[in-house]
């Protein structure tokens, strides 16, 4: 504890001396760096600045995995897949017990159609209303729970660059909570399609996005099939998924794609067999609820992207998919907006072009693009300036506050990227968050994080306190940790540490802390 932090005082009012410096840690958190400055302790500036890019943020175990291993045996594990996904017992358990994890999509959706048949035969009146309404906040929990065990993972994970990858997939190919029974679907599309793809080829995770109910309901395609074509999956899938904007392709193309992309929708759930005609039965696909139907599809040939696709079902959008990733426009999309989340909100051009190099002879290998960036001096050329989104803060400050320490309630992480205008799940349109400092660097955005920093820093968060229970669990956090004095506080910034010799209690100095600069840039 430093010596002009008063160990008495354990208001949580904000005291005049508080304000003045709230007042000069807003307007420097928008304007000012990390300085650097040589470390005494065991890892580098530099260690650290690596570490700070390659997870959410700092723990105990993230620092003692790095010095037992090293930085190259460290990469290599994460890009291999060989550190546990496992979580903390308690942290498993929570998530175990949320219905949308326990019970299959097939079960979910099943269900949600017998209510809607049975409400839409009752009578109307105030029956029918609240039968209406149990439904909506069925859905709504599901959807919290979704977004709780991603912020869990995101919290506890081991493998911390994996769990970062899993969000940004997660915003790159975004789906909305709101939209129809996507809410009901979002924790398989996070466990099943998301989180067993984000390290391997980018090729099967187009397909697995392309397969997966969330996606096929949140952009139409389970609509799309010949007489009535959606064009909506096949523009973004090129647009937002793949090619990015201005790539090549003409509106011709979205045409041809999305007759390519008819007939592939989602199974029914009405509990009825289906009956197909013995002309077509061998070309029907299903994967769990995916299916793709040939009675509605268009069995005519197309011209995608300069190339014949001829007409014979499901090998189309293969085909389709397959010379779609193999562009050279694909790697160079998907290579900048990996190095825009790692790196930098403008990454050097000769590293993006290695990268998109590495992704087009390993065949869209991510891990191997992601080792080419890791293994950069690019990586942390711009250390201490690339500002955190509020995911990245949210999380950076609870796992550096509760070290390790598993949280009883989730529901505060959600509200509080909710008050950070980035709700998971929470983007109506499907081009995902922004990935630039300007989208969350902006006076009121400043506010908010120092309002979050105080709930974290104060312990006045309801983290550890069970739902439904009306004992507090955990006080407020002790910062002044070995980790702060090995790894945070060689490294703070002048201004930082004037702010700190002001704060009048733990409560206000763990407060200034995490809402300085210096913890809201990577």
């Amino acid at each position: 504890m430093l010596s002009n932090v008063s160990r008495a005082n354990g208001t949580r009012r904000m005291r005049p001396t508080a304000i003045a410096t709230l007042s000069l840690s807003l307007s420097l958190l928008i304007a000012a760096p990390i300085a650097q400055a040589a470390s005494p302790a065991t890892l580098g500036t530099d260690d650290i600045a690596w570490l700070r890019r390659d997870s959410f943020g700092l723990d105990t175990a993230t620092v003692a995995q790095y010095r037992a291993l090293g930085r190259k045996a460290l990469l290599e594990k994460q890009l291999d897949n060989r550190i546990s996904d496992a979580l903390p017992a308690p942290i498993a358990a929570q998530i175990a017990g949320y219905e949308s994890f326990y019970t299959p999509l097939f079960q979910l959706l099943t269900s949600i159609q017998q209510e809607q048949q049975q409400i839409k035969a009752m009578p109307d009146g105030p029956d029918k209303v609240a039968a209406n309404k149990a439904i909506q906040a069925r859905g709504n929990q599901l959807g919290l729970e979704a977004q709780q065990a991603e912020m869990l993972h995101a919290i506890y994970g081991q493998n911390q660059l994996k769990e970062q990858l899993v969000w940004f997939w997660l915003n790159h190919f975004s789906v909305y909570a709101g939209k129809g029974r996507v809410r009901w679907e979002l924790a398989d599309y996070e466990q099943n399609v998301i989180r067993p793809h984000a390290l391997g080829k980018f090729r099967d995770l187009v397909m697995a996005t392309l397969e997966s109910p969330a996606m096929l309901e949140f952009l139409d395609n389970a609509q799309n099939a010949k007489g009535h074509v959606n064009e909506n999956y096949a523009r973004e899938l090129m647009e937002l998924h793949t090619l990015g904007v201005n790539s090549g392709y003409t509106q011709q193309d979205v045409q041809q794609l999305a007759l390519i992309l008819t007939g592939v929708g989602i199974a029914p759930t009405n509990g009825k067999p289906e009956k197909f005609p013995p002309n077509v039965a061998p070309l029907v696909v299903k994967h769990d609820l995916f299916e793709f139907n040939p009675q509605r599809h268009d069995f005519r040939d197309k011209m995608l992207l300069g190339k014949t696709i001829k007409g014979r079902g499901f090998d189309e959008v293969k085909q389709a998919v397959d010379l779609i990733v193999q562009q050279p426009a694909c790697a160079q999309f998907i290579s900048r907006k990996l190095a825009e989340y790692f790196v930098s909100d403008n990454p050097p051009p000769a590293l993006v072009a290695k990268m998109a190099r590495t992704f087009h002879h390993s065949d869209g290998d991510i891990a191997q693009v992601m080792r080419v960036m890791f293994e950069s001096k690019d990586l942390l050329a711009d250390s201490g300036k690339k500002f955190k989104d509020p995911t990245q803060f949210v999380v950076s400050s609870v796992r550096l506050a509760y070290d390790g320490t598993p949280i009883a309630n989730a529901q505060p992480l959600v509200g509080w990227l909710n008050q950070l205008d980035q709700p998971l799940f929470g983007r109506i349109t499907p081009d995902g968050w922004p990935l630039d400092s300007a989208s969350w660097s902006s006076s009121g955005q400043m506010a908010k994080r120092f309002d979050i920093a105080h709930a974290i820093g104060t312990g006045n968060n309801q983290l550890f306190t069970p739902i439904g229970s009306t004992a507090r669990g955990a006080g407020f956090p002790m910062l002044t940790t070995r980790l702060y004095y090995d790894a945070i506080e060689p490294d703070l910034s002048a201004a930082a540490r004037d702010a700190l010799s002001k704060a009048t209690s733990q409560q206000e100095w763990n407060t200034f802390l995490l809402s300085s600069p210096d913890l809201n840039y990577r």
